[in-house]
């Protein structure tokens, strides 16, 4: 692979040297295998401390507290049930494309950013939501 992590392709060296400590650590996520070997261990790891739930008997305050497994099951179900609100709540607070675009430095007209000497007050040209 040209141009990748692991090699220059001037010197054709191993440049790992020259990343950060933390880069350096984290470099075997770069392998598709050791990923989906950690998705299957942590899946193995979920798995087993459910069942490790049905072995011992809980004191909980609360009767729904008796039951295996249940502070997985709803923390899947609370989780599942924000991504869900988030979703309904982007149609309320999505605004149009272009809404920040004349209060945005990086744009090309300098009298739209404001920039310019002469520019007009671009607050005044849009009512805020």
């Amino acid at each position: 692979m040209t141009g990748s992590i692991n090699s220059s392709p001037r010197s054709g060296k191993d440049d790992r040297a020259q990343l950060p400590w933390l880069a350096r650590r984290l470099l075997w996520t770069d392998n598709p295998r050791n990923v989906t070997g950690l998705v299957w261990a942590l899946a193995a790891l979920c798995a087993g401390l459910a069942l490790a739930d049905f072995i011992y008997h809980k004191h909980g305050y609360f009767p729904v507290e008796q039951y295996p497994a249940i502070y997985g099951v709803f923390g899947f179900v609370v989780y599942a049930a924000v991504v869900l609100l988030a979703r309904g709540l982007r149609l309320f607070v999505r605004r149009p494309e272009g809404y920040y675009e004349p209060l945005a430095t990086d744009t090309e007209d300098e009298r739209a950013a404001g920039s310019a000497p002469d520019a007009p007050d671009v607050r005044e040209a849009r009512p805020h939501a």
